[in-house]
């Protein structure tokens, strides 16, 4: 009983405002952009120097000349911006982007994040995460909500190397979704039918409910 990556993904994009300028992390936070509901249109910005890139273009008829951070091939549309790797992380610092959506490894209840690691399997240095967890307005997680073996990545402190310190506010994870206030884990969605005691035995930090929570309804993916 969990959302696919695909689902998360879907959900995490109904948060974003219309005419928000979004950089989307490598790997499932890539998703986000196939989602964008009817009537909102988002700007997206990848630290490699694109603003306001499509999406992305079918098999066959790629141009890897124009990729993302990911080095996923992206399109391009009237009002693309080209720019130099320097004014990208510009924008990020100057506080310029309106949301961060990222992936993790483990995410605190103080909104602390870990999304990169050492050793010989480990994402070898921490990137351009480093900047937008502190430059972007808002910062959202998409995450699974326990790691391969079924432990918690939602912890009381982190255990990793950290990206940042109390940056994140909210996770999207394949069960629930998460405010972090207070230096709190704040209930706000969980999966229908999923008991808050189930939910909490897999999360390694006290959950706290204010008001309603609210069922966690996505569409078939």
């Amino acid at each position: 009983m969990r959302l696919t990556p695909t689902q998360m993904a879907w959900r995490a994009a109904q948060d974003i405002t219309d005419g928000a300028y979004v950089n989307l992390g490598i790997g499932l936070p890539e998703m986000v952009a196939k989602f964008q509901p009817p009537g909102r249109k988002a700007i997206f910005h990848t630290e490699n120097g694109i603003l306001g890139f499509g999406e992305a273009p079918e098999a066959g008829l790629e141009d890897w000349d124009l990729i993302n951070a990911g080095k996923k091939a992206v399109t391009i549309k009237p009002g693309t911006a080209f720019f130099h790797h320097a004014d990208s992380f510009a924008m990020v610092r100057g506080g310029h982007l309106d949301v961060a959506i990222l992936g993790a490894y483990e995410v605190a209840e103080t909104g602390d994040l870990a999304n990169w690691s050492t050793g010989p399997k480990g994402v070898p240095a921490v990137g351009g995460a480093m900047d937008l967890v502190h430059g972007a307005k808002r910062v959202a997680v998409i995450t699974d909500h326990v790691t391969k073996d079924g432990q918690p990545k939602l912890l009381r402190r982190c255990t990793l190397p950290l990206t940042g310190v109390g940056c994140v506010t909210r996770v999207y994870s394949s069960l629930a979704v998460i405010d972090i206030e207070g230096g709190q884990f704040v209930l706000r969605e969980k999966l229908p039918g999923l008991s808050l005691d189930a939910l909490q035995a897999v999360t390694g930090a006290a959950l706290h409910v204010q008001g309603a929570v609210a069922d966690l309804i996505v569409p078939e993916l």
